[in-house]
């Protein structure tokens, strides 16, 4: 997905298989990590659309924590939170689950599609 500014600078946003379509809208998941980072207890972050009946697909962080902090519901809200101030509202992760790495490539690019598959996964189980 790109966008053009009034200027006629193109800007790329997010592969087209990257994208979340949620309620009518298309969500890069960029931005979502980017908030999600910025938290001083997040080491990193990856997002992924996840099936949902009512609006098609609605947005899963993934975060791998710093050292020595733990992984508590409490802290999912407080994410939640920290990004609402960042990003739209649509946006906001619906569902976070913690894990002790993100998948990546050699070169550490975020390999969206495995976190996508182990969902998958999850909902055949």
């Amino acid at each position: 997905m790109v966008t053009m500014d009034e200027d006629g600078y193109v800007q790329f946003l997010s592969r087209e298989d990257d994208l979340i379509k949620s309620s009518g809208y298309r969500i890069g998941p960029e931005e979502i990590e980017e908030a999600l980072v910025m938290h001083p207890s997040v080491a990193d972050a990856g997002v992924v659309g996840v099936p949902d009946p009512v609006i098609g697909q609605k947005t899963k962080a993934f975060v791998a924590l710093k050292p020595g902090v733990a992984p508590t519901e409490a802290l999912k809200k407080e994410l939640v939170e920290h990004c609402k101030g960042k990003i739209a509202v649509y946006k906001l992760p619906r569902e976070i689950e913690f894990i002790d790495a993100m998948p990546r490539t050699a070169v550490g690019k975020l390999l969206r599609r495995i976190l996508r598959q182990q969902e998958i996964e999850k909902a055949k189980k």
